[in-house]
C-alpha cells in the first residue's frame, strides 16, 4: 500500500484492517461471524482503492474478497443452526450447528440397523425410546409419552418389544401406559448400555441427549401432522427427511433428491406405498414441489419446518 495514498480515509481504513486481520489470525478460537465482517471492510476498501487508482489487479482482490467475506458468514450461519432464507433474513434451527446435525443422523441410522421388530409403528417407538435412553441405556417414559405416537395397539406393542429382550420394564405395559410425570416408569434397553470400556453406540454428551430428543418429538409431534392423523410410516418419513436437505430445505444432497429404497426402507413400508406418504406431507405443509421421479424424491421442506431441519454437510 503506498504511503501517501489518499484520499487519507481510505489509508486509515486500510491500516486498521491490515492490524485487524493480523490480531484475528491470533485469537485462540475462530469467529466466522467476525471473519465476515473483516473480508467485507476489505472487499469495500479494495474496490475504493482500485477507483482510485484504476488497477484491474485490485478490483479481482475485492471480488475475492466478497466471496471469503460470503463463505465465512455462510460457515457462521451452519454453525449456529441458521441458514440464509432471503434479503437478510436466517433460519434459526432447533438443533445448532453441524455437530448436533450429524448426532441426529447417526441415532437415525443406528435404530434403521437395531429395530427389534418389523412395521413402522415399532420403528417409530424404536427411535422415540432409544433418544430417551442413548447414553446409559437407561431412561423414564410416562404413558403420555406413548399415547402421542400413532400407535393403533401402543399396549401390545410395548409388550412385544420387552418379549423380544430390546426393552426392559418394572412392571406390565399396562402400568406404563398408566404412569405420570410424578411417577415415570424406568426402562432399559440392554443394546444401548456402556461395556466394560464405558463405550455404548453414540458419543454425544449428556446435554445433547435431550436436545435430540426434543428434536425428534417435535418432528413426530408436529402440529399439523397430528391435526391431520397422518400414521407412523408418515412420521417416520418427516423424520428422514429433516436429516436429508440443503441448508435452504432442497432434498437430498444439493438438493438432488433422495432415493426411494432408501426412504422406503427407512419407513418400512413397500415401494408403491411411499407417493401417498409423501401427499399427506404435502397436505400437512411440510413439503413443497415433491415428485417421485426416476427412482428419487425431490423437493423442498416447506419453510415452516426449516427450524427442525438437520441440513447434509
Amino acid at each position: 500500500m503506498p504511503h501517501d495514498l489518499h484520499p487519507i480515509a481510505l489509508r486509515d481504513e486500510l491500516i486498521e484492517l491490515g492490524n485487524l486481520f493480523r490480531a484475528y489470525q491470533e485469537r485462540p478460537e475462530p469467529d466466522l461471524e467476525q471473519l465476515a465482517e473483516l473480508h467485507s471492510r476489505k472487499a469495500k476498501a479494495f474496490r475504493t482503492w482500485a477507483e482510485v487508482t484504476g488497477e484491474t489487479e485490485l478490483r479481482l482482490d475485492a471480488e475475492r474478497a466478497e466471496q471469503a467475506a460470503a463463505a465465512a458468514l455462510l460457515q457462521h450461519q451452519q454453525r449456529t443452526g441458521q441458514s440464509p432464507v432471503g434479503e437478510g433474513e436466517v433460519t434459526n434451527r432447533l438443533l445448532p450447528g453441524l455437530t448436533q446435525w450429524e448426532h441426529a443422523r447417526t441415532v437415525l441410522a443406528h435404530v434403521a440397523e437395531h429395530t427389534p421388530l418389523p412395521g413402522p409403528e415399532a420403528r417409530l417407538m424404536a427411535v422415540m425410546l432409544t433418544l430417551r435412553s442413548a447414553l446409559t441405556g437407561t431412561g423414564n417414559l410416562v404413558g403420555q409419552d406413548v399415547r402421542g405416537l400413532p400407535l393403533t395397539e401402543p399396549e401390545e406393542l410395548i409388550g412385544r418389544l420387552v418379549d423380544s429382550g430390546w426393552l426392559s420394564i418394572p412392571g406390565t405395559a399396562e402400568d406404563l401406559l398408566a404412569s405420570r410425570p410424578e411417577s415415570p416408569t424406568p426402562i432399559t434397553i440392554p443394546s444401548l448400555m456402556p461395556d466394560d470400556d464405558g463405550q455404548g453406540p453414540f458419543d454425544f454428551g449428556r446435554k445433547t441427549r435431550p436436545k435430540l430428543s426434543g428434536w425428534a418429538q417435535r418432528v413426530v409431534g408436529d402440529k399439523k401432522l397430528r391435526k391431520k392423523k397422518t400414521g407412523a410410516a408418515t412420521r417416520l418419513l418427516a423424520l428422514a427427511l429433516a436429516v436429508r436437505t440443503t441448508t435452504d430445505g432442497r432434498l437430498g444432497p444439493e438438493g438432488e433428491g433422495v432415493d426411494v429404497e432408501v426412504l422406503t426402507s427407512w419407513c418400512a413400508v413397500e415401494p408403491d406405498e411411499l407417493e401417498s406418504l409423501v401427499e399427506q406431507l404435502t397436505v400437512a405443509d411440510w413439503l413443497e414441489e415433491a415428485a417421485v421421479t426416476d427412482g428419487r424424491l425431490t423437493g423442498r421442506l416447506a419453510e415452516r419446518v426449516l427450524q427442525v431441519s438437520c441440513p447434509l454437510p
